[in-house]
């Protein structure tokens, strides 16, 4: 019997916000990315084992680590901002 497996990586993005950005020193769109690491069996995806969340500048595409807690803030500010 031949089982196939591995892992993919997805990418969301679940937020924009803007402010000056660390590498390129502009004001301009940050948008926040959720990066999931799925299991994957027969090419088909399973379930996530690994999520992280970057921070990419839309002008420099310079990445920035966040915690999860940091963009679950970003989410929450985005909507009292509406």
């Amino acid at each position: 019997m031949l089982l196939i497996f591995g892992s993919r990586i997805s990418e969301a993005i679940i937020n924009m916000v803007t402010f000056v950005c660390g590498y390129c020193h502009q004001q301009a769109p940050q948008n926040v990315i959720k990066r999931s690491n799925r299991f994957t069996l027969f090419f088909v995806p399973l379930f996530p084992f690994s999520t992280k969340y970057v921070n990419q500048c839309t002008n420099c595409g310079g990445l920035t680590e966040l915690t999860a807690d940091q963009a679950r803030h970003s989410l929450e500010w985005a909507e009292a901002q509406r």
